[in-house]
């Protein structure tokens, strides 16, 4: 077993003019420059996930077949969610629920963005969502309250002195110890539903 943990970066928006990638690679690049972990940017408007759930016995649809190794190689998430009406965006619960046993054990962590709230609301509902799939929230996350005062003059994202740029690193710092531990305990005690 390789020692580099696998972090899979989720775009949860899929709306026109979405801020989402934006955050998305300032993550990730972030999460590279930590080290010690393999990236993969997942972005939903890419996936083409279907909206409507089939049955338990049907057969999962080419998209999800496809997206569904990514999801399973990975040791921990970083979920970058907009808050809209005081929630998160649909094509992310969608998402969610197309997959069980890839989300199982493993911990997330929530990058929230929007007006005033920085997206807590969303964060709030989706570590409910994250915790009936098994999976573990960190409890350290990040939240980007009013995310368009943050670019610097020269229309890069985040500026300098933005507050992202100091919890990115106890978001990784945390998100990597519990990855680990999971992934140790997975391996050696196999986690069944």
């Amino acid at each position: 077993m390789t020692d580099r943990l696998r972090l899979a970066v989720i775009i949860g928006s899929t709306r026109n003019g979405r801020f989402g990638p934006t955050v998305a690679d300032w993550f990730a690049a972030r999460a590279r420059r930590y080290g010690g972990l393999e990236v993969d940017v997942i972005d939903l408007a890419e996936a083409g996930l279907p909206q409507t759930l089939p049955d338990h016995d049907e057969e999962r649809p080419a998209p999800v077949r496809a997206l569904a190794p990514r999801l399973a190689a990975a040791d921990a998430f970083a979920v970058v969610c907009p808050e809209y009406n005081a929630g998160y965006p649909a094509p992310l619960k969608t998402a969610l629920d197309w997959f069980d046993e890839e989300w199982r054990a493993k911990p997330v962590a929530l990058i929230t963005y929007g007006r005033e709230s920085g997206g807590l609301t969303a964060a709030g509902q989706l570590r409910q969502v994250f915790a009936e799939l098994h999976a573990v929230t960190i409890r350290d996350g990040i939240s980007l309250p009013c995310y368009w005062e943050q670019f610097a003059p020269d229309g890069s994202w985040p500026k300098a002195g933005a507050e992202c740029n100091t919890a990115v690193r106890t978001t990784l710092e945390r998100l990597t110890w519990w990855a680990r531990a999971l992934r140790e305990a997975r391996d050696k005690h196999p986690y069944t539903v």
